[in-house]
């Protein structure tokens, strides 16, 4: 049960008049952003200038000021690592050898900024899930020590297969510890050389080609001092089949470990398997931007009231049919869109009481980098930021009937889009597919993680033309099609009411929230609830 509302958060959420969000504005954007001479708008590529430049141009036309002490951008330090002459995957020890092919059996990488990686008969071990979760009484690396072994770990939580939202890990509802960025991290943490993820599609919420795409070319991270040499050396993925091979070469039985694994007080299993890869990385330092917009507030403008979207995209990637440009139309020109749009109608309105600001992140797809360098590098400091909203990729599809809140439960933000919603003559749903841990896969988590309350909504399934029905398969056809693809295009013929209706929402909670005095929290329970009392503890 959660607790009650206080008074100002309840006269915040009182429905506030939704002004016109510009149509043309949000397909001029989308259209432009998404045009081949963007290149896909990869972060430090030509691509990234002139789509810099036309953010900055709208963010004017739209009266909004430079946000970062006087200036448009914030430099975010990357480094760009791309493998290079990777070998085959070795296991030897086992039944028989199992080799595994670079992209077709397996990917792999590292974060460590060093021009070779070799890993050379390094001992395997299966540790589960991978998860070290003291607060709920799980340690899959208890008894074991992984330091120089390479770990095998499987996808999602121990529980992705419940059918309701109860269990140790929050049912069908992935927890952090589910994602794999966590995996690599406790990896990591224990002294593992490499950590190798098991796919599987469902509970990875997306097929083997995604992986392929996301993880092969340059792969950029965050330019740290000390070049990750506290990381493991190696990171990667298998196909599904090629961790049957790898178990049955060991004697083992996938499936019967598997269900261990998902049981409390699993142990960790040495497969007596030994693992070698090799391959050479070229280095290339760089800085990529943020884009930074302001609306000062009228009375209490050291107060921030923040919407994000992430303007980059794959850049070149899999040709499909001699196409090799990921324009990233939906994904996410539509955001940038919606945020300049949103920009231009709370200007329109008039200065609210604390200040709007309006960033455009880098390298979203590349594991939330820009994000992250704001929220741990804030331009407005985050005890001093009351929330916000993010935005990855508008519907395109048409207005539905429900309004799905991702990682539902968290914080008071969801109490006070209630009303908002409703006044779109929509009602709040649970997430179709909780198992996909869509909270943890976008930049509104760079600022949870560091205590700042951020809603993550998007329209459901329930299509007011066609129904369900109409919905899931147009959701399963843009996943399957063009989700990352070359194919994820602008369309003239899209239907953007559904659009439109989100924004009214993300406008008239901004608008409470700006206009209001109230401090949304993150409930008791929630995850991020003690870092945000900490750092607001301070603040007069």
């Amino acid at each position: 049960m959660r607790p009650a509302l206080t008074a100002a958060l309840l006269l915040a959420a009182a429905p506030a008049s939704a002004q016109g969000i510009s149509l043309d504005t949000i397909k001029e954007v989308t259209r432009t952003l998404s045009a081949d001479e963007y290149e896909g708008r990869a972060p430090t590529t030509p691509g990234e200038e002139k789509t810099l430049a036309t953010i900055v141009d709208r963010m004017k036309a739209a009266g909004l000021q430079p946000g970062n002490k006087g200036q448009w951008f914030q430099d975010v330090p990357l480094v760009e690592l791309s493998a290079q002459n990777v070998s085959n995957l070795e296991f030897s020890g086992g039944k028989s050898p199992v080799s595994l092919a670079y992209r077709k059996d397996m990917v792999i990488g590292t974060y460590r900024v060093v021009p070779r990686i070799e890993l050379k008969d390094s001992e395997v071990v299966f540790v589960g899930y991978g998860i070290n979760a003291p607060e709920r009484g799980w340690n899959d690396y208890a008894g074991v020590d992984v330091k120089g072994k390479t770990v095998v770990i499987l996808v999602n939580d121990p529980d992705w297969m419940t059918e309701g939202l109860t269990g140790p890990f929050n049912g069908r509802a992935m927890t952090y510890y589910g994602r794999w960025t966590y995996k690599y991290e406790e990896a990591a943490r224990q002294g593992a050389a490499a950590a190798l993820i098991v796919h599987d599609t469902f509970p990875a919420s997306y097929e083997w080609g995604v992986v392929q795409s996301s993880w092969t070319g340059p792969q950029l991270q965050q330019d740290t001092p000390g070049d990750k040499m506290d990381q493991s050396l190696g990171i990667g993925w298998i196909t599904n089949g090629s961790a049957k091979a790898l178990f049955a070469s060991a004697g083992k039985d996938i499936s019967t470990l598997e269900a261990a694994a998902r049981q409390q007080g699993f142990k960790a299993v040495p497969l007596g398997l030994r693992a070698s890869v090799k391959w050479d990385n070229a280095i290339k330092r760089q800085a990529s931007k943020n884009v930074v917009g302001i609306l000062p507030g009228t009375v209490r403008p050291d107060e921030v009231v923040l919407y994000t979207a992430h303007w980059d995209h794959l850049g070149r990637c899999d040709a499909v049919d001699g196409d090799d440009i990921c324009n990233g139309a939906v994904d996410n020109a539509s955001g940038i869109g919606g945020l300049v749009a949103l920009a231009s109608a709370h200007k329109k309105a008039g200065g609210a009481k604390r200040s709007l600001v309006f960033l455009a992140v880098t390298a979203e797809e590349s594991g939330l980098l820009g994000s992250k360098f704001y929220a741990e590098n804030p331009v407005y400091p985050l005890a001093k930021t009351v929330g916000g909203v993010n935005m990855d990729s508008l519907n395109t599809l048409g207005k539905t009937r429900d309004f799905v809140l991702l990682g539902a439960g968290k914080s008071e933000l969801e109490d006070l889009v209630k009303p908002f919603v409703a006044a779109e003559g929509r009602v709040i749903l649970p997430e179709p597919n909780p198992q996909a841990g869509g909270y943890y896969r976008s930049d509104h988590f760079s600022f949870a993680k560091l205590g700042v309350p951020m809603l993550a909504g998007r329209s459901g399934n329930d299509m007011v033309n066609g129904g369900k029905e109409a919905g899931n398969a147009a959701v399963i056809s843009y996943t399957m099609k063009r989700y990352h693809k070359p194919q994820d295009e602008y369309d003239a013929n899209w239907d953007w009411s559904g659009a439109l209706s989100d924004l009214n929402i993300y406008y008239a909670m901004g608008r409470a929230l700006a206009d209001g005095d109230a401090w949304p929290n993150w409930y008791p329970d929630a995850e991020f609830r003690g870092i945000r009392d900490k750092s607001r503890a301070g603040v007069k």
